[in-house]
This record gives structure tokens, C-alpha cells and sequence, in this order.
């Protein structure tokens, strides 16, 4: 009898819905906010849209490398459109109320897009090797329906990886504060407000997100290492310094990204510093989807070529 009366007050009493607190130290600038991340919102799209749109229009852009970043803007559009619209209502309308089902397929989509990007990411090192180290045999082992596969191959991986600490987490008891300290869903902040003891859950997570980073850090490092053996055995200092700036943009992305993810992610302990989470987590939602394009392609002399040919065929139409 005891325990139907615990379990009557525990139904009654469990979260139906979460508050994001977001930055309570910006609200009053709420409008002011809310315009730099809209701009910054839209800039990102449009970018990864532009490089979409490039690829597909340009026949020699169809090549594997423009394939897997095609690829990868793609799910970064899907990746910051998870959070960025519910930080734009937060600043603009003040609306940080979000129901218990949105909250946790916010939190699984945020985690499974971005595992699903670190798994792209690492595909792009074997794949800057081969066209570095093994150019000859690049096009017959980088065929079509190989870099399909890969890229559903990271997508599944990536569900996998996430769907189940996410859904564990969900199952568990939420009977208490319904206060989330950041601008968005995240298993961290989820599990520091369950009432249940989520330590067995905690760190599964942290082993899937640890084995995530480790694996495609190794991936990349190996894959690395053999292209700078190679390139550093040019004849000359030209072809060196070619070969290099095909693989400093990825080289970059991959440092914001891994900074970012190790500060928030790679931690036993996911209730420890939450505040300082949501600045680093702005790097990966804002800043790093923001400067991926520019860093990653739209500086790069083959897209403006193709880019070019896109506006002369418009102007050709108008």
C-alpha cells in the first residue's frame, strides 16, 4: 500500500514539461541577441545550402571529397535547426517552456546529428590519404556506392551510439526541479534534474561519447600521420605546400569541434560545471557550424570556380 501511495505522488508530481533557463544574464538583451543569432543562424544555412547547391550544379565537384562534405552540411543544417529556433524564441519571446517529449527528442536528435558529424569527419581523413597517398587506386576504391554506404554507415552508427542512453534517461523518475541550466536539452543537464540514480546511465553515456571522440580522433591521427610521411617525401616545396592545404580546412574544423565536445562531453561526472557548458556548447551550435563553410570550402579556389558557374548560368537564364 505504501508504495502505490509513493508511486500516486510520484506520478502527480513528475515533470510534464522543462524550463530552459538559457542566459539569464542576456534577457535583458534579449532583441539584441536574438538578431546575432538569427543572422548567424541563417549565414549557416545559406552557406551549407550554397555548398549543396554548388556540388550538385558542378560536374567536377562530383567527386568524393565534395560528396562527404555535401554530406556533412547537410546534417549540419538538420544539427543546429534542433537547437538554434528554441534559443531564437527564448531571446526574442522569452518562451523557455518545452514539453517532456520535445525536450528528449531534442536532446537525441542534438546527440545523434553530432555523433553522426564526427563519424563524417572522420571518413574525410582515409579519404584525404587515398587521394594524397594512393591517387592511383583513389577513384576504384572511393567508388559511388562505397561513399553512399559510408555515409549510411556513419548515420546509423551515430543513432546507435545515442539512442540508447537517451532513451534509458528518458525512462527514468522526473519528480523534482524542472529547471534545465541551459539554452537547450542535453543529456548532462537532463541527468542532474532525474530523481532516479542515473550513475549506470551516466556512464554508459560517457563511454559512447568517449568511444565516439577516441575513435574517430584515432581514425584521423593515423590517417595523418601517413599523409605527412608522404607529403613531407615531395620533390618539391610546391606540391608540399598543395598537398598540405587540401587537408589544413578539415584539420581546423576538427580542432573546434573536438575542443568543444571534449570540454562538455568527456567528463565522468556530467553535473559539474553546467554553467560553463552552455558557452562551450555555443562554439559547436553557432560559431563552429559558422565558419565550417568558410574554413571548409568557400575558401577553396575549386569551389569559386564552380561557384562562378553557377552565376553565369543565372545570368544566362535571366
Amino acid at each position: 500500500m505504501e508504495k502505490l501511495l509513493v508511486e500516486e505522488v510520484r506520478n502527480k508530481t513528475a515533470a510534464q514539461e522543462f524550463i530552459l533557463e538559457g542566459f539569464p544574464a542576456l534577457q535583458r538583451l534579449g532583441t539584441i541577441f536574438f538578431l546575432i543569432h538569427l543572422v548567424a543562424y541563417l549565414t549557416s544555412i545559406l552557406s551549407n545550402m550554397l555548398i549543396i547547391v554548388i556540388t550538385l550544379a558542378d560536374p567536377r565537384l562530383h567527386i568524393p571529397m565534395y560528396f562527404f562534405l555535401s554530406s556533412f552540411s547537410v546534417v549540419e543544417c538538420c544539427f543546429i535547426t534542433t537547437v538554434i529556433p528554441k534559443l531564437l524564441t527564448i531571446f526574442l519571446l522569452g518562451r523557455q517552456t518545452i514539453s517532456f517529449v520535445a525536450c528528449f527528442a531534442q536532446a537525441f536528435l542534438f546527440l545523434f546529428l553530432g555523433a553522426t558529424v564526427f563519424f563524417l569527419m572522420a571518413v574525410l581523413s582515409p579519404d584525404r590519404y587515398l587521394a594524397i597517398c594512393r591517387p592511383l587506386h583513389y577513384p576504384t576504391i572511393m567508388s559511388r556506392k562505397v561513399c553512399f554506404l559510408l555515409v549510411a554507415f556513419c548515420s546509423v552508427l551515430g543513432f546507435l551510439f545515442m539512442v540508447i542512453p537517451v532513451l534509458a534517461l528518458s525512462h527514468s523518475s522526473f519528480c523534482g526541479p524542472n529547471v534545465i541550466p541551459h539554452f537547450f536539452c542535453d543529456f548532462g543537464p537532463l541527468s542532474s534534474l532525474s530523481c532516479s540514480d542515473t550513475r549506470s546511465i551516466d556512464s554508459l553515456f560517457f563511454m559512447l561519447a568517449l568511444c565516439v571522440l577516441f575513435t574517430s580522433l584515432m581514425i584521423t591521427i593515423v590517417a595523418y600521420s601517413n599523409i605527412a610521411a608522404t607529403i613531407m617525401r615531395l620533390p618539391s616545396a610546391k606540391e608540399r605546400q598543395r598537398a598540405f592545404s587540401t587537408c589544413s580546412s578539415h584539420l581546423m574544423v576538427l580542432s573546434l569541434m573536438y575542443g568543444s565536445c571534449v570540454f562538455i562531453y568527456v567528463k565522468p561526472k556530467q553535473t559539474s560545471r553546467l554553467d560553463s557548458n552552455r558557452e562551450a556548447a555555443l562554439v559547436n551550435t553557432v560559431v563552429t557550424p559558422l565558419l565550417n563553410p568558410v574554413i571548409y570550402t568557400l575558401r577553396n579556389k575549386q569551389v569559386h570556380r564552380a561557384l562562378w558557374v553557377v552565376l553565369s548560368r543565372l545570368k544566362v537564364w535571366k
